[in-house]
């Protein structure tokens, strides 16, 4: 018997001092049975990120031809595609050619990645790269229950997420590209 997606029901005030979004938002979001909760959190802060009204999440690790998010125009282009984890340069790449922005959000031990991958891209004008740290990430996927409540604040390109625990600070490191 296959593995069911888990549902997590998200309550989101975003505020966005960066770019002026003043947002409360509320959605579901499917967690596929291989992903952990650490890149569960990753998803919804790469959507804090890069928040538009049109950003929605793909089927990401059920469907290799989908990202993680992304942003359609009305016409079916896409706008913006967004990657979530290590992808290879590859992959980047082939993301590059389908649509007009590509942004990736890695976490874990990118010393030796940002070394192969980051290189190996940064000729590609339509590619971001922001670095997460583990540390905050795993902090905010600890015991994640499956109705978030959570208060995201953006400021200097730094999250500060509030939820029932306290408030956790996650950095955004910026290897290629910009916001």
């Amino acid at each position: 018997m296959a593995l069911q997606a888990t549902p997590y029901k998200i309550e989101l005030n975003l505020t966005d001092l960066d770019r002026g979004v003043y947002e409360n938002l509320r959605f579901t979001v499917a967690k596929h049975p291989s992903e952990t909760e650490e890149r569960l959190v990753v998803r919804l802060l790469a959507y804090v990120l890069w928040y538009h009204e049109q950003l929605a999440f793909g089927r990401g690790l059920s469907d290799v031809d989908e990202p993680a998010l992304w942003e359609k125009s009305l016409d079916g282009r896409v706008l913006h595609w967004i990657e979530v984890g290590q992808p290879d340069a590859e992959r980047i790449t082939w993301c590059s050619r389908r649509a007009e922005r590509v942004s990736v959000v890695s976490y874990g031990n990118l010393r030796v990645w940002t070394g192969k991958v980051v290189d190996a891209v940064k000729t590609l004008k339509n590619v971001n790269i922001a670095g997460m740290p583990s540390e905050a990430l795993q902090e905010l996927a600890r015991d994640l229950p499956r109705s978030l409540n959570w208060s995201v604040m953006v400021s200097e390109g730094t999250l500060f997420v509030t939820d029932e625990r306290g408030q956790h600070e996650v950095p955004v490191e910026w290897l290629l590209g910009e916001r």
